[in-house]
């Protein structure tokens, strides 16, 4: 099929942390926190000079949305996975039962495996969009890897200059690439992932040496419809833009091809759901670490010197209402000005950490 071109393509030749917020807080008087001396006498307000070591802090969700959205992603994906484990290991059950004549035909088999096939297909949104296909978790999102029919590094490699264009999305958007000898397959790949990078496609040699390509998984019907090429006639035709056919990777666990109609189909499926039951139990594992890095990042997030500072001013505060007569009183009701339930809990989640 091909598709005009009405674009000149470009030509590509690669070669806080925020101080806490100080909310409701007033100013309170030197006895209160203990400035210049546990036994100041004035009862003077002043404003105390901030300890920039010691910012208040409203806890996590305020101060650290990636860690926390790192956390909620890790999560989702965990619970998918271990559902989808426990109902792997029931069909195992049910499997090796019916070819031991254990269980007779009621149609028990039939719907766990609909059942099963029913929940993998809804992994993306089940697993908040982290676990791709292959099983693999991202915190940034999942992807589709995919290969291009005539995109093979042995063809690239070979043959004399070329500008490739490859157009994503329509005739418009249009990306080149120069391919000549004595690239490597490296330098190939890298030439590729920055003219396609713009268009939401990445590329690489993956681990069996060959050239993959990558989108998100939202992306992906649009990039396989729509992908189209042109070259100079050395290894891809000239004139307009053609389609090419671009093949999705085969997914780790394929449930809408198992099937339970006669003994040698069941011994298929149980083989399937066999090796299923490793890929997601290895894949749990995997999302498990995840969790437990991003769980040590949340536990570090905070500063010592956060807690030492919180201790500090909790100290004061209590030599203070240690020492009789009205000025204490003044100085306590001025402490607490202004202070909500929120930072209490908040300073309190602080100390306990």
């Amino acid at each position: 099929m091909q598709i005009s071109s009405t674009s000149t393509p470009q030509v590509i030749v690669p070669g806080s942390q925020h101080a806490g917020n100080a909310g409701n807080a007033t100013a309170v008087d030197g006895t209160s926190l203990g400035l210049n001396g546990e036994n100041a006498a004035t009862s003077t307000p002043v404003n105390p000079t901030p300890n920039p070591a010691a910012p208040l802090r409203r806890g996590l969700s305020n101060w650290d949305q990636p860690l926390q959205g790192d956390i909620s992603g890790a999560q989702q994906a965990l619970d998918f996975l271990e559902q989808s484990a426990a109902q792997l290991r029931n069909l195992k059950t049910d499997l090796s039962a019916r070819l031991a004549n254990r269980q007779r035909a009621d149609g028990t088999l039939e719907a766990r495996v609909r059942q099963f096939s029913n929940s993998w297909r809804n992994r993306s949104a089940a697993s908040g969009g982290t676990l791709d296909a292959q099983l693999k978790f991202s915190s940034k999102g999942s992807d589709t890897s995919f290969t291009v029919r005539g995109m093979n590094l042995a063809n690239l490699r070979s043959g004399a200059r070329e500008v490739v264009a490859v157009s994503i999305g329509g005739g418009q958007n249009v990306r080149s690439v120069v391919l000549e000898p004595g690239l490597s397959d490296v330098q190939i790949a890298q030439r590729f992932d920055e003219a396609l990078s713009p268009a939401g496609v990445r590329a690489r040699v993956n681990d069996d040496g060959q050239l993959e390509f990558s989108t998100s998984e939202a992306q992906w019907t649009n990039v396989r419809d729509t992908i189209a090429v042109q070259g100079s006639g050395i290894r891809f035709p000239s004139g307009q833009l053609n389609r090419v056919k671009a093949e999705a990777a085969a997914p780790q666990v394929e449930p809408d091809n198992w099937q339970v109609t006669d003994s040698e189909a069941i011994r298929s499926t149980l083989a399937q759901v066999v090796g299923a039951l490793a890929k997601v139990e290895q894949s749990i594992a995997s999302v498990r670490q995840a969790l437990a890095q991003v769980t040590a990042r949340v536990q570090s997030a905070a500063p010592e010197a956060t807690r030492s500072g919180m201790d500090q001013v909790a100290q004061n505060f209590v030599t203070t209402t240690k020492q009789p007569g009205y000025q204490s009183l003044l100085s306590i009701t001025s402490a607490l000005a202004g202070i909500s339930r929120e930072r209490v809990l908040s300073l309190l989640s602080l100390r306990n950490s």
